[in-house]
């Protein structure tokens, strides 16, 4: 069954970025909360954080501080990345956000850099899925845009997926974009046949963005962090969501005319 899409695709924004230059003074600013309060009030959906267990950026306080922001915010969500076997699911267990999204990342890994494989990820993954439906957490698995490895997404329970779309943001501009874009939008629809929501993210940018949304079906959601922490230093929180929400806008304008 393929899940019904009404709506534009959601904004979350990931504040990683906020925490890791207030971590290289003792100042507390800037502060986390108050950038993701500021995006919020601009319209954001949503909020992201992935907390390394390097705490690099985002620090333990940081999750709880904003889970108690979320409270304020009802119809927002919280969605909070990383690795199951590590950090995370400490975190899910205490905050229960809107969504945990399960990232295959190792302890020191620089960034995310690719999704799970199945079947080999398959049996360590159920368990802990099925522990974030009983605390009424929906799972999204970070994956590669494979289309034969939805179907094992969705058999061990997963909600969504979110593709990783860092080889679509390199190939921006060249001569492989088009494939780039016909490669996520096939991974997308194997998604929503095996029943599965799509959620995307990984270096998506004002540049890239309304080119995807325009061709991958079904998305619900993006999350982006380093792109837009970096155009807000230049225009501020408030008007770069607008401007990340009229690229999602203008994605859907496109395909749906």
């Amino acid at each position: 069954m393929t899940p019904a899409v009404t709506s534009l695709p959601s904004l979350s924004v990931n504040v990683n970025k906020v925490a890791l230059v207030r971590n290289t003074r003792h100042l507390g600013i800037p502060s986390v909360v108050r950038a993701a309060e500021l995006c919020l009030q601009a319209g954001a959906h949503g909020i992201t954080v992935h907390p390394r267990p390097d705490q690099r950026h985002i620090r333990p306080q940081d999750v709880f501080d904003l889970a108690a922001l979320l409270r304020r915010w009802p119809h927002a969500e919280f969605n909070i990345e990383g690795n199951p076997t590590h950090n995370l699911m400490g975190f899910v267990r205490r905050v229960r956000p809107s969504q945990a999204t399960f990232v295959p990342d190792s302890d020191d890994q620089f960034t995310s850099d690719h999704g799970w494989s199945f079947p080999q990820d398959a049996e360590r993954l159920r368990p802990l899925i099925a522990e974030c439906h009983a605390l009424g957490v929906r799972v999204s698995l970070f994956m590669d845009p494979l289309p034969e490895q939805m179907a094992g997404a969705s058999a061990v329970g997963a909600d969504r997926v979110e593709l990783y779309t860092e080889p679509y943001a390199a190939a921006w501009g060249g001569g492989e974009q088009q494939a780039q874009l016909q490669r996520y939008a096939d991974a997308a629809q194997a998604a929503l046949d095996a029943g599965l929501g799509v959620n995307a993210g990984h270096d998506l940018n004002q540049h890239n963005l309304a080119a995807f949304v325009a061709r991958v079906p079904g998305l619900l959601e993006v999350s982006i962090g380093h792109a837009f922490i970096a155009d807000a230093l230049e225009a501020g929180y408030a008007a770069t969501v607008r401007a990340y929400l009229a690229c999602i806008a203008d994605g859907a304008g496109r395909e749906r005319s």
